[in-house]
């Protein structure tokens, strides 16, 4: 009866779809000098912050990532055969602060070619870490990333390569850029929150007949293995009486994930692109595949225990349950420190929500008999779309007529929204990915600088961005004329 409701529901939704490196040209041997920043030193459920003597002038980081394959402990006594940097799920966590150079030396050790990403970084075209920017780094082959760290935040790391494999076995990383005017509080901690569609002998699932092939295209790829930080169901041990930064960041394929800590209050302080203007108090958090959000949580009273889960959210593919992801024990009490300020930094409008769009872009798919479904942007795979001007202000209307929701992210810069529906959002900030609810809209605002060169924006649900839903772009100088072209399809990655 299950499996009937399932095809029920997709026919039904693919029915309402379809009726409707520049700076190193190959990848050769690096001589960097090992990594100063051993793995061993980066534990996510416990961020040390930079020592003070570290504070001052801005430096090179060095790092160095292999990508392979090794088992992974992801509960006791279940193991998988993950794919990660320098045997461990996730990656090392990357620390630097604002304004130093980040040095990357990335060696391939997997079976296939893979790239690094740097979601969210605001960093050169030729560093964006995807196929359109520099050779893939073939298996055995080394390559060097490196860029100056414009922006605090929370950021993370992921291949642009085969992203519905690599990802899903346990390629990507957290990213630490601390700031002096960071917040005090009195512990920092990151979740990065995943899941993994596993086999009874927990091997990674590939779905065999086509009914199942079709629903992950068409879904995307959801497990019922739920992970924080690489471990399924951790308890975490906090004292009472503290408050803590909490850096969720969501690296699923496709899993929105509701945040719920019991109905306990949080204050919501950053997201994308840094911190808010003033901090927001909330019990709940939508936070879709891609995005970040830092919180201020706490304090707990000593034996109290919080659960981390997930509350239900129809994303178009039917309402899921509500889900456990980690729990929290807060034990004795310790004095805290912490001190959240009313009031962070302004982000200044780039313009009024009612601003008229300046480029129109429509998320939708259509049938594939083969497939399923395949996605598009203004109704093409792969779109290439028309470049944009350094320093012309876009306002960029993205409609979603499609059943499912969609998390837009954008390449290399940070945008703000200016409307959702026709309605003002409830508060300003610095965001590369947000989320298009199907049957609906959103307007957002950003600025191309002077990084000019190719960039992309795509549905970050990674079986929704390998079956077309991506386009590429690029930014021109101010001076460059840009001819109207027809629409064409490029490579996917």
């Amino acid at each position: 009866m299950k499996k009937l409701k399932k095809i029920a529901t997709l026919f039904s939704a693919l029915g309402a779809l379809a009726l409707t490196a520049a700076f190193i040209p190959e990848n050769e041997k690096t001589g960097i000098a090992p990594t100063q920043q051993p793995a061993n030193t980066n534990h996510y459920f416990s961020i040390q912050k930079q020592s003070k003597q570290t504070q001052g002038e801005a430096k090179t980081v060095r790092y160095d990532l292999t990508a392979g394959i090794f088992n992974w402990e992801i509960a006791p006594g279940k193991t998988v055969e993950a794919w990660g940097y320098n045997r461990q799920v996730p990656g090392p966590v990357l620390k630097a602060r604002k304004g130093d150079t980040l040095v990357v030396r990335l060696t391939n050790t997997l079976p296939e070619p893979t790239t690094i990403h740097w979601h969210g970084l605001r960093i050169p075209s030729q560093m964006d870490g995807t196929e359109e920017v520099q050779k893939a780094v073939m298996p055995g082959e080394t390559f060097e990333y490196k860029f100056v760290l414009p922006d605090a935040g929370t950021y993370w790391y992921h291949p642009h390569t085969n992203e519905t494999v690599q990802m899903e076995r346990g390629l990507y990383g957290a990213i630490i850029v601390e700031d002096e005017n960071d917040p005090l509080t009195d512990g920092d901690r990151l979740f990065l929150v995943d899941d993994m569609k596993l086999t009874a002998k927990n091997e990674f699932k590939k779905p065999g007949w086509f009914l199942p092939r079709w629903m992950e295209r068409h879904d995307g790829r959801e497990g019922e293995t739920l992970l924080v930080n690489g471990k399924e169901n951790p308890i975490i041990e906090m004292a009472a009486g503290q408050t803590e930064r909490w850096r969720f960041v969501n690296t699923s394929s496709a899993r929105y994930f509701l945040l719920h800590l019991g109905g306990k209050a949080f204050k919501i302080i950053g997201t994308d692109g840094g911190l808010l203007e003033r901090p927001r108090v909330d019990t709940q958090l939508l936070i879709t595949p891609g995005e970040r959000f830092d919180l201020a949580v706490g304090p707990f009273e000593a034996g109290e225990t919080v659960r981390i889960e997930s509350l239900p959210f129809d994303r178009g593919t039917g309402k899921a349950k509500r889900e456990l992801f980690a729990t929290v024990q807060a034990g004795a009490a310790k004095t805290s420190v912490a001190n959240i300020p009313d009031m962070f930094q302004p982000v200044p409008s780039l313009a009024e929500p009612n601003a008229p769009a300046n480029r129109h872009i429509k998320l939708h798919g259509k049938r594939n008999w083969t497939d399923g479904v395949d996605f598009t942007i203004n109704d093409e795979m792969h779109l290439h779309d028309q470049p944009v001007r350094s320093g012309e202000l876009q306002v960029w209307e993205i409609t979603n007529p499609s059943m499912l929701d969609h998390p837009f992210h954008l390449h290399g810069f940070f945008f703000q929204l200016l409307e959702e529906n026709g309605q003002a959002p409830a508060f300003k900030a610095w965001k590369d990915t947000y989320n298009v609810p199907r049957k609906g809209s959103i307007k957002i605002a950003w600025m191309p600088d002077e990084r000019t060169g190719k960039w992309m924006y795509h549905c970050h649900i990674l079986e929704h961005a390998a079956a077309g839903m991506m386009a590429h772009f690029e930014v021109v100088d101010k001076d460059t004329p840009i001819e109207k072209k027809i629409a064409q399809r490029g490579h996917h990655h």
